[in-house]
């Protein structure tokens, strides 16, 4: 069987640069700060992202939380405008609350259950994180075109903005 190339996104539909807002996100190191990095990384790497309505990319953008709410913010590289996307933070906070709970399990059982536990532990661990990943996706879908990829690792980094001290 031969296997089609997916093809590779228009480098206008794409992320350039990835930030978080530094006052939000708790110093942290471990596992959380990996996690964080290779989000950032992977997003960097490939990644598919177009504003719906808007400037054409690519984009830098800023992640941040404020009253609430979860905010993107775009910046296409040839505007000199900034465009803010916003989501209800209420909608995701169960979901991270389940993966947060879950990735503990994950790490725990790293240090002490067999192989089977912790493959199926990781596994829920991917639902849980596929399923933040669709809901993200589905939330922004009328302002955002992602790939599910791009979803995943930016669900990664709504995860870490809900970290507290």
């Amino acid at each position: 069987m031969t296997q089609v190339p997916k093809p590779k996104p228009r480098r206008s539909s794409r992320i350039t640069a990835i930030t978080l807002d530094e006052h939000l996100v708790v110093r942290f190191g471990g596992q959380v700060a990996e996690e964080r990095a290779a989000a950032i990384r992977d997003i960097l790497a490939e990644n598919e992202f177009r504003l719906a309505a808007g400037p054409a990319g690519p984009y830098s953008v800023h992640l941040a939380v404020a009253d609430n709410r979860l905010r993107f913010q775009v910046k296409p590289r040839r505007s000199k405008r900034q465009i803010e996307v916003t989501l209800a933070m209420q909608p995701f906070r169960g979901i991270v609350r389940d993966y947060f709970t879950i990735c503990e399990s994950y790490y725990a059982a790293i240090q002490q259950a067999s192989l089977t536990q912790i493959q199926a532990i990781d596994m829920g661990r991917r639902g849980v994180h596929d399923e933040g990943a669709t809901l993200l996706h589905g939330r922004l879908a009328d302002r955002v075109t992602m790939d599910h990829a791009t979803a995943r690792r930016l669900f990664t980094l709504v995860c870490v903005l809900h970290i507290r001290a």
